[in-house]
């Protein structure tokens, strides 16, 4: 087999009507031969490996993705509720205060400690 296809790639060679690339061809033959083949279907084999990882990294980050896009929900939520808790307990101290004379001291520290809160 490989000899009769030197004979057709030196055939090719030696026939004035062949084009050039025929001929790069058949030079490529005679040089490499079934190299090129086995050459080629690994590069196949590669390129097919490359696509499929391609596919599973897209997954595993779309994925990911939406696992943070829910923490990131969960996390606001549970701080606007955090927060809510805290107005409401300063609303509620400020309104038994309402009659009584306001503490500044009680007030500024009500104030930090809100703020550390939402800091958090």
């Amino acid at each position: 087999m490989k000899k009769q296809a030197i004979e057709e790639s030196v055939k090719n060679l030696n026939d004035k009507p062949q084009n050039n690339n025929s001929k790069i061809d058949a030079i490529k033959e005679l040089i490499f031969g079934e190299n090129i083949q086995e050459y080629n279907q690994e590069f196949e084999t590669l390129k097919a490996d490359i696509l499929s990882k391609r596919e599973e990294l897209q997954d595993l980050i779309s994925t990911v993705e939406s696992e943070l896009l829910q923490n990131i929900d969960s996390l606001s939520t549970d701080i606007n509720i955090r927060i809510t808790d805290l107005e409401k307990s300063i609303s509620d101290k400020l309104s038994k205060m309402d009659n009584k004379k306001t503490d500044r001291k009680l007030l500024s520290e009500l104030f930090i400690k809100l703020g550390e809160k939402i800091a958090e």
